[in-house]
């Protein structure tokens, strides 16, 4: 075979010669070296893959395609049936060209659809007037790339490393062939003919070599343990999966990290994973330290098929393995806290609807029924001038009384919050700011209790806030609901420059907010007002309960 292959470089290149004299002539320089060029590029890449990677059938086809890229050059030799045959034979190369890049890097047919895509190919190779058609190439060169894609889509491990190969070689012949279709377009004899030739030729050159590259290289090979270490070496633990399931080959890989002491299996964001039984159709890759299992991988079963090659991911994925069974420990904690702290606001909240309802059904009216007692002993006609005054007085401060008992309630839990929603509690909430307010609030329908009363609290903070500090002339409130959040803003015109950190009212808010798994932001410029946004989202609030 190899002596074949030495005969066969010299008679390449005489092959090619012959074919330039016979249809150029040695005068036409310009229009006969490109052409050999590329005859040559497919042989003799071909002829070096074929040495370098015997077991592969690509380089044959390429050399194949080298000699059948002469064969439309012997159409003006006069002898009539060599004419005919040259003519008909002005696209053979394309044959070979497609079963090449289908079956890349292996040249070897898998499917019966590649099979069928091979075939026509090699039909429509001798069959001039399709590819003389730019439409009928440029629908080839499509359904090209799409028999390549549907390969790479239904395979894992190796195979889809050698299909993705295949679909990116797919890929380039047919945006090569889409240059030959803009090439046919153009009118003959033109300088944009000469041009789109020259193009597709070079075009033609770079795929040769595009492709002797990609064999010698071989990137869909079994990576070496030291690649796998470089490569995680550099990986981000959060994105450890996806750098393990793009370098074996597999889209459905999962790792499922082990909590230490429990058996309990989470993902990387902390949460549960319930591991595949046997017989479900997916594979489990257990990677272990000290002997001690602390990930597992789910995978298809054709992944990691060989011994050698699991050794080497569980060896270079063992310490990247590691800190993300750490930090998937730690999110974990966090959601179990993030989950307390709603618990604590709950509880806080309905603590404070408590005390709120026992003042209001307590003190207050006992203080209200005292009031109308001291009501009717100053009606008293009885009643000395002193002891009138004295009762006056009396109510006076019980009126005060009530007063601020009512603020305290309030700023334990609005009643009208309970009474009228979150609407009804703002508006009663504006027309007692001394401080005109413009409300806005876009009815979302009924909203968790916790968040409807962080949403209150921030307003209610906000508004005393720019009554006391911001010496501003009106505050706009707006409140709505948007993709599942429950969005609140509060701005005003006042002299800016508030800082959150010189009192506890804000940052306890922002605390509150979030605990429900939101954010409040303050932005104060100076001399430009003051705005106080916050975003709750409405698909937490409960889930700790």
């Amino acid at each position: 075979m190899r002596r074949f292959r030495l005969l066969l470089l010299p008679a390449g290149l005489a092959l090619g010669l012959t074919a330039e004299w016979a249809f150029y002539g040695w005068n036409d320089v310009r229009h006969w070296l490109p052409d050999l060029a590329v005859g040559w590029s497919f042989i003799v890449c071909g002829l070096v893959a074929w040495s370098r990677r015997p077991e592969s059938r690509s380089g044959p086809l390429l050399t194949l395609a080298g000699f059948a890229w002469f064969a439309g050059n012997f159409a003006t030799t006069g002898v009539a049936a060599l004419d005919w045959l040259s003519a008909h034979a002005l696209y053979l190369y394309r044959g070979p060209l497609v079963h090449l890049v289908l079956t890349y890097p292996r040249g070897r047919v898998k499917s019966r659809l590649d099979a069928a895509a091979v075939s026509v190919g090699y039909v429509v190779a001798v069959v001039t007037p399709v590819w003389q058609s730019e439409v009928a190439t440029i629908v080839l060169a499509v359904a090209l790339v799409l028999v390549a894609a549907r390969g790479y889509a239904l395979t894992a491990g190796r195979e889809r490393r050698e299909r993705l190969a295949a679909l990116q070689a797919s890929a380039g012949l047919a945006l090569v062939l889409g240059i030959g279709a803009a090439h046919l377009a153009v009118s003959a004899g033109s300088t944009a003919w000469d041009a789109t030739l020259l193009v597709y030729e070079v075009s033609l050159s770079v795929l040769a070599v595009v492709l002797l590259a990609g064999l010698l290289e071989a990137p869909w090979e079994g990576r070496e343990m030291s690649d796998l270490v470089v490569e995680l070496g550099e990986t981000r633990s959060g994105t450890l999966r996806d750098a393990l399931a793009r370098a074996l080959g597999d889209p459905t890989l999962r790792i499922a990290y082990r909590l230490p002491g429990s058996g309990v299996y989470v993902d990387a964001a902390g949460r549960p994973v319930d591991l595949p039984p046997p017989g479900s159709g997916s594979a489990l890759t257990p990677v272990e330290r000290d002997g001690e299992p602390i990930a597992v991988l789910v995978h298809d079963p054709a992944v990691l098929d060989d011994p050698g090659l699991v050794a080497a991911v569980a060896a270079t994925s063992r310490l990247a393995a590691s800190n993300a069974q750490l930090q998937a420990e730690v999110r974990a904690q966090l959601a179990e806290l993030e989950a307390a702290r709603r618990r604590l606001v709950e509880s806080g909240d309905r603590e404070r609807r408590r005390l709120e309802q026992r003042l209001h059904e307590g003190a207050e009216r006992r203080l209200l029924a005292l009031g109308e007692e001291l009501e009717r002993a100053r009606r008293n006609p009885e009643a000395s001038e002193d002891a009138k005054s004295r009762v006056e007085g009396a109510a006076v401060q019980l009126e005060r009384t009530l007063a601020e008992i009512g603020e305290l309630a309030r700023g334990l839990h609005p009643r009208t919050l309970t009474e009228q929603g979150l609407g009804g509690a703002l508006r009663s909430l504006a027309s007692r700011s001394p401080v005109p307010v413009d409300l806005a609030v876009v009815d979302g329908g009924p909203l968790p209790d916790e968040v409807e009363a962080a949403a209150y609290f921030v307003c209610s903070e906000a508004i005393a806030n720019v009554a006391k500090y911001a010496s501003a002339s009106r505050v706009r409130v707006a409140v709505a609901v948007r993709n599942g959040s429950v969005e609140v803003e509060v701005a005003d015109d006042g002299v800016g420059d508030a800082d959150p950190a010189r009192g506890t009212g804000l940052a306890g808010l922002a605390d509150r907010v979030e605990a429900l798994g939101g954010r409040l932001v303050v932005e104060s410029e100076p001399g430009s007002g003051t705005r106080v946004r916050a975003e709750m989202p409405l698909g937490r609030a409960g889930s700790a309960q």
